[in-house]
């Protein structure tokens, strides 16, 4: 069985991951600060940015793809809205980054970031416990 949609999300988490490192990266080029934050409150946001993102996304991916597996359209319907809840993800995760910048004028990317990794998971951890249930 191939997980479509989870081997997508984990594709674009991957992207999303480069994408954070290669800012701290740069920062880090412009700065000349090799290791650490250096006191910079800006090197440390998006170091912090991205942790978030390595604390939040595996278990998440691993959700979708057992959710995804166990066949949620079983508990919801056609199965097409877990494409739409990663796609949610995903995007509120580079939101929460963006938001985390203090010199962005993009201020609600924080919360942003964190209601669709929440939500996300709660109707990832509600659609497993049913699908789980259903099958007892």
């Amino acid at each position: 069985m191939i997980l479509q949609t989870t081997l997508c999300l984990a594709a674009a988490a991957a992207v999303v991951n480069f994408w954070l490192g290669m800012r701290i990266g740069k920062l880090r080029g412009q700065l000349k600060t090799s290791v650490g934050d250096g006191g910079n409150d800006l090197l440390l946001r998006r170091m912090r940015a991205q942790a978030n993102f390595i604390e939040q996304t595996p278990i998440t991916l691993l959700l979708f793809g057992l959710v995804e597996m166990a066949g949620p359209e079983h508990v919801w319907g056609h199965g097409s809205w877990l494409a739409w809840l990663g796609a949610a993800f995903v995007l509120g995760r580079v939101a929460h980054a963006l938001g985390m910048d203090n010199d962005t004028s993009f201020k609600p990317g924080r919360p942003i970031g964190m209601i669709t990794a929440i939500g996300s998971q709660l109707v990832l951890v509600v659609t497993a416990l049913m699908i789980a249930l259903a099958r007892v």
